[in-house]
């Protein structure tokens, strides 16, 4: 393997460099799936990836690098217009929200909105059990009595 570096000048140093971050800056292609963005579809880095709705995690709120893969874990609706996808980082476990937008992948978003129904985080058959113990009356009957 080549290294660039090893036989240039400082000043071709830096303009190879520059050079790099064009390329990579102008061409999206998320680090967790590795989807790429189509050329005619280029314009400004999305917050999220499209396919996946996978983003970087790229600092903390003390402000320190992170670097972590922020996934999928919800769907929050704000408003009737406003849809929100709800992240955790995989590294640091802090949690943020990313507006959806038109291109972001409908089946993804889906089967996150509908995983509390297919794996609630509690056990269905004690529901009037665990109602009971928050001081509910633990009636899950449609019937009133």
């Amino acid at each position: 393997m080549s290294y660039p570096f090893f036989d240039c000048t400082k000043k071709e140093k830096e303009k190879y460099t520059a050079m790099k971050g064009k390329e990579k800056a102008s061409l999206y292609q998320c680090l967790n799936c590795g989807w790429t963005m189509p050329a005619e579809e280029q314009g400004e880095e999305p917050d999220h990836c499209p396919n996946c709705l996978s983003s970087i995690h790229r600092e903390d709120r003390e402000g320190i690098e992170c670097g972590g893969i922020l996934e999928p874990v919800g769907i929050w609706v704000r408003s009737e217009n406003e849809w929100e996808i709800v992240q955790r980082c995989r590294f640091c476990g802090e949690m943020r929200t990313s507006p959806m937008t038109e291109q972001d992948n409908r089946i993804i978003i889906l089967s996150i909105a509908s995983k509390p129904i297919s794996a609630p985080p509690f056990p269905l058959e004690r529901i009037e059990e665990l109602t009971r113990i928050m001081g509910g009356s633990g009636d899950t009957g449609g019937n009133r009595k």
